[in-house]
């Protein structure tokens, strides 16, 4: 008896979890068969970066490996231009000079989706920008705002997003999410 027990919450506890994320994907697996117009795949992307708050941002390290670290980014601009600030002297700087490739990557609060954007980082300091893209509850973390504050501006290269809620999914058969891409002008 004991057993069947173990076996049935087992059971129980696997299907509780599997079961919303198999319901999204089998909802909306005919939408898929049809490709997603690029501005509802854009709104799905805005909705979880808006909702996430917190991104991850990627960049290659000297020996051409992925560094991830905790951002807290700006809301992108109508072209999906995503600005972060940062302290000049961190490795981000370091490895955005020496390879300006990134990624970004956000996690929808409740799980049910993501935004990955890659895309090409530039460095600026210019002063009426970095008034402009500025929050106040990171005045602690520099000692000298004028000289150590510097922005990272993310100019996108291609954008993948999951949004189950709004039925914006990956294939059924690969799972490759519908994706944008950008111009790189």
């Amino acid at each position: 008896m004991r057993s069947a027990t173990r076996r049935t919450t087992s059971l129980l506890i696997v299907v509780c979890f599997a079961s919303p994320f198999a319901a999204f994907r089998a909802a909306s697996a005919q939408e898929v068969q049809t490709p997603i117009p690029e501005d509802t795949v854009i709104a799905a992307a805005r909705e979880i970066i808006e909702a996430a708050r917190f991104a991850a941002l990627i960049t290659l390290d000297e020996g051409g490996g992925p560094r991830a670290r905790a951002m807290d980014p700006f809301a992108p601009d109508e072209h999906m231009v995503i600005w972060l600030g940062t302290h000049r002297a961190t490795r981000k700087v370091v490895d955005i000079q020496r390879d300006p490739r990134v990624a970004l990557y956000y996690l929808a609060p409740d799980g049910a989706g993501y935004v990955s954007i890659s895309g090409i980082a530039q460095l600026e300091d210019d002063p009426a920008e970095k008034a402009h893209r500025w929050k106040d509850e990171w005045e602690q973390y520099y000692a000298d705002r004028e000289a150590d504050y510097r922005l990272i501006m993310v100019r996108p290269v291609r954008l993948e997003v999951v949004n189950y809620r709004r039925g914006v999914v990956g294939d059924v058969a690969t799972w490759r999410p519908p994706t944008v891409e950008f111009d790189r002008r």
